[in-house]
């Protein structure tokens, strides 16, 4: 089965999008994916992927077929999430939530939850007597 290469369309959504986000542009690449589509099957399918990094974070985007996509984001071996879903029929869509979920993933890892840093008492702090 041989998949379609990303369209001049799709490259300048990603170049538009990542400059939207980041507020310049962001190099990307085209590379290509080995991907096991069929879960019945132990067969590896190559895909067209897209990949870029920024500020930590490994992304890639994968196209499995004319109007699907799949999509994760890394920071290593270890550390790897997609969006909680699988598959996507529009590209636009794939690639804002997954750029939305890493966002969001950022700012749980530097601890800063509905957009105020959490608060970490300091051991020394007096924090006034309990009142019962």
């Amino acid at each position: 089965m041989s998949i379609p290469d990303f369209n001049e369309a799709e490259q300048q959504q990603i170049s538009q999008i990542l400059l939207e986000r980041y507020g310049r542009l962001v190099p990307w690449q085209l590379a290509e994916a080995e991907l096991q589509l069929d879960p019945a099957s132990e067969e590896l399918t190559n895909c067209p992927t897209l990949y870029w990094s920024q500020r930590g974070a490994e992304f890639i985007v994968c196209k499995l077929g004319e109007s699907r996509f799949r999509c994760q984001f890394f920071y290593s071996e270890h550390e790897q999430f997609g969006t909680g879903h699988d598959l996507y029929e529009d590209f636009g869509d794939c690639v804002v939530t997954l750029l939305q979920v890493q966002a969001d993933h950022e700012r749980t890892r530097s601890g800063v939850h509905g957009g105020i840093a959490e608060a970490k008492p300091d051991e020394d702090e007096y924090l006034g007597p309990n009142v019962i």
